[in-house]
């Protein structure tokens, strides 16, 4: 039981959350690509990115190793891009740490859904069953060149102060 419901009802909210983070995350950022903010879509979008990262510490688990090391990183850089944004309003710097923090957020939970993936999809796991095999190593590396790419495209379009919102 974790917080009084089973494993299976707490791991499927867990992938829920982790979902509508992802979801939300690709709306944000491909506005960010196009020149908009997305005020509403970028709340959803940190808060369950934070509550993913958050419930995932509350797992059964024996020792403190990769996932949780993803999980306090994730949050520390959800808190830079939330600084930025709520605090500093992508005033001077902040411009381009918000859009590195959100899309460096966005692509930890890209990274850990590859992970899963291979993990939990059979063909995928036929094809990395101990994820240390090209495929595994291929994927990841196509997801974090993808996200290089829009970080780009995001930095030269997405505006500091003047910026165009979306609802």
């Amino acid at each position: 039981m974790i917080l009084g419901m089973s494993t299976v009802a707490f791991t499927t909210l867990h992938v829920i959350i982790s979902l509508i983070g992802i979801g939300s995350g690709i709306v944000v950022v491909l506005g960010m690509c196009q020149g908009l903010r997305l005020p509403r879509w970028t709340a959803v979008f940190l808060l369950t990115t934070v509550l993913t990262s958050v419930t995932g510490f509350l797992f059964h688990s024996t020792a403190f190793g990769p996932p949780q090391v993803i999980g306090v990183i994730s949050l520390v850089v959800l808190a830079i891009a939330i600084v930025a944004l709520y605090v500093n309003h992508l005033a001077g710097a902040s411009r381009w740490i918000y859009i590195v923090s959100v899309v460096v957020a966005l692509w930890f939970n890209a990274f850990v859904g590859v992970v899963q993936a291979f993990q939990k999809v059979p063909a995928l796991h036929a094809l990395a069953p101990t994820q240390k095999e090209p495929p595994f190593f291929a994927a990841q590396l196509l997801v974090l060149a993808l996200f290089v790419v829009v970080a780009a495209i995001a930095l030269r379009r997405f505006p500091a102060r003047t910026i165009r919102s979306v609802v």
